[in-house]
């Protein structure tokens, strides 16, 4: 067996484990170390093994990420969400339908200082289920328009798969950022614009809120502006080069930390479970970037992205045929792949390729663009069965409601986000206009 096929028998390998809920990096460092011995020997395999991990993780610009994971411990710990949704249901619950919408608008103020799909959706559940279940709000509406509206954690900055891109492609931080705004506004204009489809379609599934007063309304604004002041300090500062991304980190937790102190929620047991958690979170991050450290490693000798980047090369297609071909991979595997795995594991393979094809803009602009996209793709793999983990989280908080009636709820989702992604393909300004690279 050649290296080549080697590669692309231990690529299915590892998908078959992944299926089967292996834990992604035990089935990316099985397969990479095996793949890494066969070709190389046994002994550069232990050699690998005994430097791999720690260079790996031993790396500064990691840093970031702890730090970001703890900034969303903080918002979860201090009770931020709540406040959010509140805001945003006294100003849009008086619609029909304008619960959900109110949750897409606290999911995405929320998302701006977590960072975390899974975690968006499962706090806000916990404010804003009860709430639309009674107002008699259907279960497939109210679990959808959750498991949809947590997406946008993995989006709207800080992301930690998009550090993750970041320093797997040597781009910049701030760039990644900036281009990923836009999309994200775009991302909570759709899923509101579905919601207000939905209910016209079927009225019964989002009725009206009771009004809050007007002066209620912009009482409640007060628990936004500090979000929205710490949100633009972290991004700001990063792009403008008042602190590196390392730096605005510390910052966006430091005050995340005391805006939850501040307002009563979060005490010593709130810090204390937040530092755990973020233990939790980054070790299980850390021990999937070694485990794609190996995978990498094999992935280089086996010739695999090089193949594919000549095959691809010699069809002949136009660079749009090519990328829309890579699009629905990527929405292949979001159907059976954990969103990190699948940028550890494609990214390699397929940046090579993009980066070599010529869309009419810069060079520099491709890898940002590029980023932006397979992300929103990523988003689309965490409601689409038969994984859709944010849609089994949210429904294994409302028992209620059958599995097949939340992955209903999420089709008008599910819609806006191919029209997103159809925006983005077509208009890649939506993505460098902002990051200055188109």
């Amino acid at each position: 067996m050649s290296n080549l096929e080697l590669g692309v028998a231990l690529f299915g390998a590892m998908m078959f484990l992944i299926v089967i809920r292996m834990p992604i990096a035990i089935s990316m460092l099985l397969c990479g170390l095996g793949g890494f011995a066969l070709i190389a020997g046994w002994e550069p395999m232990i050699g690998l093994l005994s430097e791999a991990p720690f260079s790996r993780v031993a790396n500064n610009e990691l840093t970031v990420i702890p730090l970001f994971v703890l900034m969303g411990q903080f918002a979860s710990e201090g009770g931020i969400s709540r406040e959010l949704y509140r805001s945003a249901r006294a100003w849009f619950g008086h619609y029909r339908g304008g619960i959900a919408m109110a949750t897409i608008g606290g999911c995405a103020a929320f998302g701006a200082i977590c960072g975390s799909s899974v975690a968006t959706g499962a706090t806000m559940a916990t404010v804003a289920m009860p709430e639309m279940r009674r107002y008699g709000y259907s279960g497939a509406l109210s679990t959808g328009v959750l498991a949809a509206g947590g997406t946008l954690g993995i989006l709207i900055p800080p992301s930690i798969i998009l550090v993750i891109y970041a320093i797997l492609t040597e781009q910049s931080l701030a760039h990644l950022f900036l281009a990923a705004i836009i999309p994200g506004l775009i991302a909570t204009a759709g899923y509101a614009i579905a919601v207000w489809l939905y209910v016209r379609v079927r009225p019964e599934s989002g009725p009206a809120g009771d009004p809050i007063p007007m002066r209620d309304r912009f009482r409640s604004l007060r628990t936004v502006w500090p979000v929205a002041v710490i949100f633009g300090v972290v991004i700001g500062g990063i792009y403008l080069g008042v602190f590196t991304p390392t730096e605005g980190a510390a910052v966006g937790a430091a005050a995340t930390g005391v805006l939850s102190w501040t307002a009563g929620h979060m005490r010593l047991k709130g810090i204390g479970d937040a530092l755990l958690e973020t233990a939790k979170i980054t070790g299980m991050i850390y021990m999937v970037l070694i485990g794609a450290e190996f995978y990498s490693a094999f992935l280089a000798l086996s010739l695999l992205p090089q193949a594919l980047s000549g095959w691809i090369g010699g069809l002949g297609w136009a660079p749009m045929q090519i990328l829309l071909v890579i699009v629905l991979v990527y929405l292949v595997l979001g159907c059976v792949m954990d969103g990190l795995a699948m940028i550890l594991l494609t990214v390699p393979v397929f940046l090579p390729v993009v980066v070599g094809l010529d869309f009419g803009m810069p060079a520099e602009a491709v890898p940002i663009w590029f980023g932006i996209l397979i992300l929103i793709v990523v988003e689309v793999g965490l409601i689409t069965p038969p994984i859709g983990i944010n849609v089994y989280v949210i429904n294994s908080m409302a028992p209620d409601v059958p599995m097949m009636e939340s992955f209903k709820g999420i089709v008008p989702f599910f819609l806006s986000d191919v029209v997103r992604i159809a925006i983005i393909l077509l208009f890649p300004a939506t993505t460098t206009w902002l990051a200055g690279v188109g």
